[in-house]
């Protein structure tokens, strides 16, 4: 295994369970302990999300002027630091100040990630090593929230800040492997947004890929909410449901990210997700007819059809935001994939609670329909690009020059 896949997969571990800890205790925590009304904490996290996106975006830039490595290793510093920090913080300023420090260390981390594979790997082997590190993501995810039942089933408040205090343990922890990363040669110049924020298409791709990343609301707040309040499903339907997405994930993603080499192929598997996820919102809407049965019977291929277009949308998408990037400005472009990602995230609760939620079937005919717009205009950017551009060898400059034809700067470590 390449040695940068296997620090990324080693910390990833760690802080992946933490990751899990956090999904599961801390909006209780952020109440219960905190003593924040849920609408502070709603507020909060979308101004932390704001600061996320920033910071995915000035993680690339930095990246590229100072090594994605050091900036890896900053901003897991800073998550550690600002998890335990969470511990300590009463109040709304102080919850608001450590929020973003989190989220925004958090959106740092993605970019420096993404930018470390960019560098390490050619070709379609990007997209195969995130694919993989994806999938050791979404096992320790889980590893996390089954961890998080001890806490949550004590219920105190002794229980949710030992929770909080290991999650923070567990992603400084991770500073041990991102340590082992190997200190790579990069050409020394003067980093610049610039040109990434003038190529129109990869904004566009960005853009839109940002709206196909509301599909991870669908599950973590429209699934939970549309089956207690709108079907006869048994409200233990969610959990199962959510377990299936992660094995059909942990199973495919590797496998069918593998069958995606080149610009085009990206672009194709984009409009088969989204035409997947079409299908699932609207067996999603059709779960609110009929028993308790008859309502599973539909759920269940809707969130089977949801994880094979989560799958290929994740895996066509990757392979657009390396192969449409100028590798000279590699973390500059990966920060704005990633801020398109943060961006959706954000968006994502709110755009799936005012379209699926409040207008039930017509709703979700919207959301389904948003998602289709995205995707084929995603694909309809990906069939215009060159045959050369295509098979991921557009851009790769010659060592010892630059497009004006100047000698490149001398070498330094990242």
């Amino acid at each position: 295994m390449h040695p940068v896949e296997k620090a990324l997969i080693v910390s990833t571990t760690t802080g992946s369970i933490a990751k899990g800890l956090m999904f599961s205790i801390s909006s209780l925590y952020f109440t219960q302990v905190v003593g924040l009304r849920p609408a502070v904490v709603g507020a909060g996290l979308t101004v932390a999300g704001v600061a996320g996106m920033a910071a995915s975006l000035a993680a690339g830039y930095l990246a590229d002027r100072f090594g994605a490595r050091r900036i890896l290793l900053g901003a897991t510093l800073a998550q550690g630091a600002a998890l335990a920090a969470y511990g300590i913080c009463r109040g709304m300023t102080a919850f608001l100040l450590v929020a973003c420090v989190a989220v925004g260390a958090q959106g740092a981390q993605r970019t420096a990630q993404v930018t470390l594979l960019a560098r390490a790997f050619q070709g379609a082997e990007r997209a195969n090593a995130r694919a993989r590190l994806r999938v050791a993501t979404n096992v320790f995810v889980a590893v996390g929230s089954a961890a998080a039942a001890g806490p949550l089933t004590l219920g105190t408040k002794l229980a949710y800040e030992a929770a909080m205090l290991a999650a923070a343990a567990l992603v400084l922890c991770s500073l041990l492997a991102l340590r082992t990363l190997p200190v790579v040669v990069v050409v020394a110049r003067l980093a610049s947004l610039g040109p990434p924020l003038r190529d129109r298409r990869y904004l566009a791709v960005a853009a839109l890929n940002g709206v196909i990343t509301i599909q991870f609301g669908v599950l973590t707040v429209g699934l939970p909410l549309w089956v207690t309040g709108h079907t006869r499903a048994p409200a233990a339907t969610v959990a199962l449901l959510l377990v299936l997405n992660t094995a059909l994930v942990a199973l495919g993603q590797v496998r069918f990210t593998r069958r995606i080499t080149d610009v085009r192929s990206a672009g194709r598997a984009v409009f088969r997700a989204v035409v997947l996820l079409l299908t699932a919102c609207l067996l999603y809407a059709a779960a609110a007819s009929g028993n308790a049965a008859a309502a599973a019977c539909v759920l269940v291929p809707a969130v089977v059809a949801h994880s094979f277009g989560e799958i290929l949308s994740e895996a066509g998408g990757w392979q657009l935001a390396f192969d449409l990037a100028d590798p000279r400005d590699a973390g500059a472009y990966q920060g704005i994939s990633q801020t398109g990602f943060a961006l959706g995230t954000a968006l994502a609760p709110a755009t799936v609670t005012a379209t699926a939620i409040t207008h039930g079937t017509p709703g979700w005919i919207v959301l389904g329909a948003l998602f289709l717009a995205a995707g084929a205009a995603t694909a309809g950017i990906a069939s215009r690009v060159t045959p050369a551009l295509s098979a991921g060898q557009e851009c790769t400059p010659a060592a010892d020059s630059r497009p004006d034809g100047r000698a490149a700067p001398s070498p330094t470590t990242a």
